[in-house]
């Protein structure tokens, strides 16, 4: 069986070349463009509310492509400050029979100075993507952790011209001590930073300030999560991401997912799925729908993402579902999206968020 990881890194070649010219992305375009679904959110607007989550293109290599073969956004990263390789290989691991992801990559990419040449690569070349571009953020596992405030506005420093919002990322299970970061007074002063570097460059520019979000963990406790909401509406911030990958384990179906689930790492896919859409109801409850959410962890079919819509996300992001269904999911979600919105009488993705939370 091929490992998971080289897989994933000949798809991630495949798209990268595709995206070096107009003709092959035109190609992509036609196979796989997704129908339009517009939604705004963040006074953002998305073409369609299907996004790839961070991980997948961790580098940036296949920006352009995200658009062609259906997604209405993508987020780049996670993206540390420092490059660095990541957790020593195997670090990715399949459950076939349970369409489920094992990974503890450890945040292994270029570093925020690299990220930056490759984006500005791709508008050189003018095949920047009209859709919008999230960066998400990592700290770097050379940083202590009460440095971290700075290492994560570092890395906005740099990359705030690239990107259309920033997702700053405190519940990857897989970089010691990342997840401490969610606690309220850790976080509370990351948040503050960012915020900081975010209306210096803006002020710079003389433009509006980027919209910042943060990600968190399926297993949050209630009380964490009520001082997450806090310091988002104390900070103003655009929005929460719901949720990262898990580090439980469910009971496995088949003996030969036993073994693998044994793996440490965080765990995506289908057995995530209830979990971050119980989460996101909380937050849509918590924050009576004022703070816009993005739903990932899970979503597989068109039933899938309507149900977290449901829930309370305005959008959503695929990365295990891209793994399992390959190239056409963005595009057969977004038309079953598009159907139920005919079926059950709205008029748009916004009107049906959060009816069932």
């Amino acid at each position: 069986m091929q490992d998971s990881e080289r897989a994933h890194s000949r798809v991630l070649t495949v798209l990268s070349k595709m995206s070096r010219t107009r003709f092959s992305l035109s190609m992509l375009g036609a196979l796989y463009r997704s129908p339009d679904l517009p939604v705004n959110i963040f006074d953002i607007d998305f073409p369609n509310p299907i996004g790839v989550a961070a991980g997948m293109d961790k580098n940036g290599e296949a920006v352009p492509s995200w658009q062609s073969i259906g997604y209405g956004f993508c987020e780049i990263g996670g993206v540390t400050l420092h490059e660095q390789p990541g957790n020593p290989k195997p670090r990715m691991f399949r459950i076939n029979k349970e369409k489920a992801l094992i990974n503890r990559m450890g945040f292994n990419n270029i570093g925020a100075n690299a990220l930056q040449e490759q984006l500005q690569l791709w508008k050189d070349k003018g095949l920047w993507p009209d859709s919008p571009v999230g960066i998400n953020l990592g700290k770097s596992k050379v940083t202590p952790l009460e440095k971290a405030p700075s290492d994560y506005s570092g890395s906005i420093k740099i990359l705030w011209n690239h990107a259309d919002f920033f997702v700053i990322n405190v519940s990857s299970p897989n970089t010691p001590g990342l997840r401490d970061l969610q606690e309220s007074k850790n976080l509370d002063s990351i948040i503050k930073n960012c915020c900081e570097i975010n209306k210096q460059k803006s002020d710079e520019k003389g433009t509006s300030e980027k919209p910042l979000l943060v990600k968190i963990a399926p297993e949050l406790g209630d009380g964490f999560l009520e001082d997450i909401v806090k310091l988002v509406k104390k900070y103003k911030l655009s929005g929460i991401v719901a949720t990262n990958t898990t580090i439980q384990r469910p009971k496995a179906k088949y003996q030969s997912s036993e073994k693998i689930y044994q793996e440490e790492g965080g765990l995506s896919g289908a057995p995530l799925k209830d979990q971050s859409t119980e989460m996101i109801r909380k937050i849509f409850k918590m924050t009576n729908g004022k703070v816009p959410i993005i739903g990932v962890g899970g979503i597989l079919t068109a039933d899938d993402a309507w149900e977290k819509i449901k829930a309370g996300a305005s959008i959503l992001q695929l990365y295990t579902g891209l793994v399992f269904e390959g190239p056409g999911i963005a595009k057969s979600i977004v038309k079953g999206l598009k159907k139920r919105i005919e079926y059950e009488g709205f008029e748009s993705i916004a009107e049906a968020v959060g009816t069932e939370a």
